[in-house]
């Protein structure tokens, strides 16, 4: 499932996100969502998201 849609994303979700810096190459970066912090409701590039770790980036994949 990709990230796109805010209302298949919750807290305590496992996701792949892309982090900024990693825009370019598409390195993900696995994790577990802490924060939601898009506001709307889809976003075509992925909802951003803040994992338990600290990392913020928009999601890729829900793993779970």
């Amino acid at each position: 499932m990709n990230g796109t849609k805010r209302a298949d994303i919750k807290s305590g979700k496992t996701v792949n996100i892309v982090l900024k810096e990693d825009q370019d190459t598409g390195y993900l970066t696995w994790g577990v969502v802490r924060d939601i912090l898009t506001k709307s409701s889809r976003h075509p590039h992925g909802i951003k998201v803040r994992l338990m770790s600290g990392e913020v980036g928009r999601v890729k994949e829900i793993l779970e």
